[in-house]
């Protein structure tokens, strides 16, 4: 598995970033929401620099154009309910995707013990398209390997890539070690530990919470 870190380069991407983490700008969550999906849109755009295009001609008011457009059947798969407003942002940049929708949360058998537990899927055939699976919060991998094997019930896609607003090294070694070689992360920070009860530290706190409220 190849991961892109997208924090390594100087752009608006690491103001956004800033943002989500401010125990003060964060309290407000329309700008949270938005700060997420304005990472969603950057790391859209990245990612599809490997999309495979093809030459196409446009007529305008004056002549004919020739430009180039992207071959790639797109499917953007979310685990609710954090990764909404990062699907969204996907989805402003690959507007004609397909959508699939995967209701992942931890189950906790103890203070720091925990396994995932999925509810619902929601997904068109994947069959030879290229698969985006988006999660804000990569912090065992546990749920991005989860909703991966899931998704897999709707078909074989041609191409994975998956996508995260934070990660940890932790996650990522879980993942390089039961994911395929060809699939691609792209993350726009990594974070270096997890506490005990397995957050990302310094993180941001819980994402869904801070983007739609507490929960019971």
């Amino acid at each position: 598995m190849k991961t892109i870190n997208l924090s390594e380069q100087n752009s608006l991407l690491n103001s956004f970033m800033s943002e989500l983490r401010d125990v003060n700008i964060q309290k407000d969550s329309l700008r949270f929401r938005r700060n997420i999906e304005r990472i969603g849109e950057i790391t859209a755009y990245e990612l599809s620099k490997t999309f495979v295009y093809k030459r196409a001609n446009v007529e305008t008011p004056l002549a004919t154009a020739e430009v180039s457009l992207p071959t790639e059947k797109v499917v953007i798969a979310t685990i609710l309910r954090a990764g909404l407003p990062f699907h969204q942002g996907f989805l402003n940049y690959l507007d004609h995707a397909e959508n699939a929708f995967v209701s992942a949360y931890r189950e906790y058998t103890s203070e720091t013990e925990f396994y995932i537990h999925t509810e619902y899927i929601a997904s068109p055939s994947l069959e030879g398209k290229t698969l985006i699976i988006c999660d804000p919060m990569l912090a065992t991998g546990s749920s991005m390997e989860v909703a991966y094997r899931a998704l897999l019930q709707k078909g074989t896609p041609k191409k994975v890539y998956l996508a995260s607003v934070l990660a940890t090294p932790q996650a990522i070694d879980y993942l390089q070690t039961l994911m395929p070689e060809d699939i691609t992360l792209y993350t726009a920070a990594i974070d270096p530990v997890l506490n005990p009860h397995k957050y990302i530290v310094p993180g941001l706190g819980d994402a869904g919470d801070l983007a739609f409220g507490e929960k019971l």
